[in-house]
C-alpha cells in the first residue's frame, strides 16, 4: 500500500511541474493550494531533493522546481523516492528471501505482481498526471497504463 508521504509526493510533484516556470515555487504555496500541512511537505521535498527530483533556491525569491522536465520523471521514480523499493513481499527480492522459497505457492503470483506494478509506475510520468489534471480527467492514465500488456513468466494483461 502506497503512504500518505508517496500520495503526497505525488500530489507535490504534480504542483510544481503545473507551476514550473522562471521563478521556484514557494513551499507555503504548495500547502495553501494542497490542503497539505506544510512540516509534512517539507519533509517530503527534503525526500525528493536527496533523490534528485526537486532543486531548491534559497533567499526572497527561492522555493522548489523540478530537478528535470516532467516528462523524463516518472511516477516510478516518486514513489521509489518516498516508499523505497514496490515489492509486495519479501521473496520476491531473490530466491532464497523466504524461508519457503520453493514451497511456497504465492511466490510466483507476488513476482508477477511486482512486475505489473513497475510496469505501470514506470510508464506513467509527471507529464502525463499533469496532462490529465488539466483535462481533469484522472482515470485515462490507469486505463492507458493497464491496457498495455507486459512479458514475463506467463502471457497475463492486467
Amino acid at each position: 500500500m502506497i503512504s500518505t508521504k508517496g500520495r503526497y509526493a505525488l500530489v507535490m510533484m504534480v504542483d510544481l511541474a503545473e507551476q514550473n516556470g522562471d521563478l521556484p515555487v514557494c513551499i507555503r504555496e504548495i500547502s495553501e493550494r494542497q490542503g497539505i500541512s506544510l512540516k509534512y511537505l517539507e519533509q517530503i521535498v527534503s525526500i525528493l531533493i536527496r533523490a534528485g527530483l526537486v532543486t531548491s533556491t534559497r533567499g526572497a525569491l527561492g522555493g522548489y522546481r523540478i530537478s528535470m522536465p516532467a516528462d523524463q520523471i516518472t511516477v516510478g521514480m516518486i514513489l521509489r523516492a518516498t516508499e523505497g523499493d514496490m515489492v509486495p513481499a519479501e521473496c520476491v527480492y531473490s530466491e532464497t528471501g523466504c524461508e519457503r522459497n520453493g514451497a511456497c505457492p504465492s511466490q510466483h503470483l507476488f513476482r508477477r505482481v511486482y512486475a505489473a506494478i513497475n510496469e505501470v509506475i514506470d510508464h506513467v510520468t509527471l507529464q502525463s498526471l499533469v496532462d490529465e489534471e488539466k483535462e481533469g480527467c484522472c482515470h485515462r492514465i490507469l486505463e492507458d497504463s493497464t491496457s498495455r500488456s507486459f512479458t514475463s513468466d506467463s502471457n497475463i494483461r492486467y
